[in-house]
């Protein structure tokens, strides 16, 4: 009898053992598995690392579409700058009386960075800041007005995509031409669960044409002082998926194959017993 018990006890506490380690294991994976789902920890990084002084400011790329709008006190002046052309007819249905409203012309940024603009001929804008292009233009313009002009540059084509992982993928207009990682995040919808926070690859062309693949770590709150974190425009942000989404897809497939199959057994079945009935 107390043999009986002594085993019986050794074998609970056996058991209240490997219990308490598959518990602890359980845990342990559940605080490793946390620890990838929430964006930027180690948050006091960034307030410990010196912040760049100047703000980020987009850079007039090749195959970029500009606006430029000349304006000054004698409007006369600068109507030979401001070119437009005639959109497309409106009207109402029925109506014969068909109206076009003019809008301004836009100029393309060729390979070598050029535009061919009224009057002045080609500039070189490609590498320069908005504010540069202006002040070049301004320039250019002191031979024709004599006062100082004003001059708008404007991104019309300023475009990023979000791919993989998120809730809504696809491309995106960015109308103030400045946007974050996360704020490209969030105009797709955010990551799903099954993103991988810190394997977001950022696919971007450089003004040689050159192609890069920049990974960027969202659970590293550092990330923000990446020169990659401001985006550029035609960048491409990919959300690689984790093992598990891979696993979920592959018993998909597989359980889609699966029942075609089927169909097609049930099927041929079907047919062999009515031409043997």
């Amino acid at each position: 009898m107390n043999n009986s018990f002594c085993i019986a006890a050794s074998i609970q506490k056996k058991t209240g053992g490997i219990l308490s380690c598959l518990i602890a294991l359980f845990l342990l994976t559940s605080c490793q598995s946390y620890k990838k789902v929430p964006y930027l920890q180690d948050s006091e990084v960034v307030g410990q690392t010196a912040q760049q002084e100047t703000l980020y400011d987009a850079k007039i790329m090749s195959k970029d579409l500009l606006t430029i709008v000349v304006s000054c006190t004698s409007p006369e002046l600068a109507v030979p700058f401001n070119l437009t052309v005639a959109s497309p007819a409106s009207g109402a249905a029925g109506n014969n009386q068909l109206t076009t409203q003019p809008v301004l012309q836009s100029y393309l940024v060729d390979n070598d960075g050029k535009i061919n603009f009224p009057v002045l001929g080609e500039l070189k804008v490609g590498g320069l800041t908005k504010k540069e292009a202006e002040q070049l233009i301004i320039e250019k313009l002191k031979p024709y007005i004599k006062e100082t002009p004003i001059v708008t540059v404007r991104m019309v084509n300023y475009k990023i995509s979000v791919l993989g992982e998120v809730v809504r993928p696809g491309t995106f207009t960015i109308s103030n031409e400045k946007v974050n990682l996360l704020e490209a995040l969030a105009m797709a919808g955010d990551m799903t669960i099954y993103g991988i926070r810190d394997n977001v690859k950022l696919i971007r062309e450089g003004a040689d044409g050159k192609q890069q693949i920049i990974t960027l770590d969202l659970n590293k709150a550092e990330t923000l002082l990446s020169p990659y974190y401001w985006l550029q425009q035609n960048d491409i942000v990919y959300v690689t998926p984790n093992k598990a989404k891979a696993r979920n897809s592959d018993i998909s497939n597989s359980t889609s194959l699966w029942f075609s199959a089927t169909s097609i057994l049930i099927s041929l079945a079907s047919l062999l017993v009515n031409i043997f009935r």
